[in-house]
């Protein structure tokens, strides 16, 4: 029996309004026998970079031809494009608008579609909801097997917005920054336990220190190492670095935001 295709849905739209709901009710309307998957609705309004991350660390765990449809669109009505994205192993569907930069610096092969079929679109068409009237119906469609160059014309300017890398201005240094903030407080940086493992194996004997905003963040095993509640950091689920406060929220507490650097250093 043919396991149903599945939709996964990433937006700003929250749970107050309709947004959400409606967009099932097109996807449902177009393929009924379809799997929706909710990643998360509460990206913050507008943040592009922040859906960046959430679908970089999300996508990977779906099944083969997974469809993700990310929508966090301020720039919605505008000239932006609507692309499709097709991976060695998904797609893609949402605003040109760098949101799928990070996919884009990971996949092993991209492929991007400007989608300018229109008759896979809702007419008429807003200028306000792109999420109903475009990019839920071309997810439908494309789940029900629609040749994927049969909405466009594949580009090659789409917008990727640069991803901060960590530097390592030393061989016992690395210096990174915040990317994210869950809702728990914990802060993410963009250091890698694999970059972390290769610097550390040239540092062998050296203690290894976790510096942010002047504060020191010991580094443990996980959240239930510590007992108190100061700043520590651990590798967390994505395998980054993480900024944390036992059974508290580190962001607030320490007043650490997203962009504050965060170094390691072996010494």
């Amino acid at each position: 029996m043919a396991t149903a295709p599945v939709i996964t849905l990433t937006t700003d739209f929250g749970y107050k309004d309709p947004f959400v709901g409606i967009m099932k009710g097109v996807i449902f309307g177009i393929n009924p026998s379809i799997h929706i998957v909710d990643i998360t609705h509460d990206i913050a309004p507008g943040n592009i970079m922040q859906a960046a991350f959430a679908i970089e660390t999300s996508f990977m765990y779906f099944p083969y031809k997974t469809i993700h449809v990310v929508v966090v669109d301020p720039g919605v009505g505008s000239s932006r494009r609507p692309i499709m994205v097709s991976t060695a192993r998904h797609y893609l569907v949402g605003p040109d608008n760098g949101i799928f930069s990070r996919i884009y610096s990971i996949a092993e092969s991209i492929d991007v579609i400007h989608v300018t079929s229109e008759h896979y679109f809702l007419s008429p068409r807003s200028a306000t909801f792109h999420g109903r009237d475009v990019f839920a119906p071309v997810a439908a469609w494309l789940s029900k097997g629609v040749d994927l160059m049969n909405f466009g014309e594949p580009i090659k300017d789409y917008v990727n917005l640069p991803i901060p890398l960590p530097s390592f201005p030393a061989k016992n240094i690395i210096e990174g920054e915040i990317i994210y903030v869950d809702r728990f407080g914990n802060l993410t940086t963009n250091i890698h336990a694999q970059k972390l493992s290769e610097i550390s194996a040239n540092n062998t004997g050296k203690k290894m220190s976790v510096l942010v905003k002047g504060m020191e963040a010991p580094f443990k095993n996980f959240y239930s190492d510590v007992n108190d509640k100061g700043l520590y950091s651990l590798i967390n689920s994505f395998n980054y670095i993480e900024l944390f406060v036992r059974n508290g929220d580190a962001s607030v507490e320490f007043g650490i935001k997203v962009g504050d650097k965060v170094g390691v250093i072996f010494k």
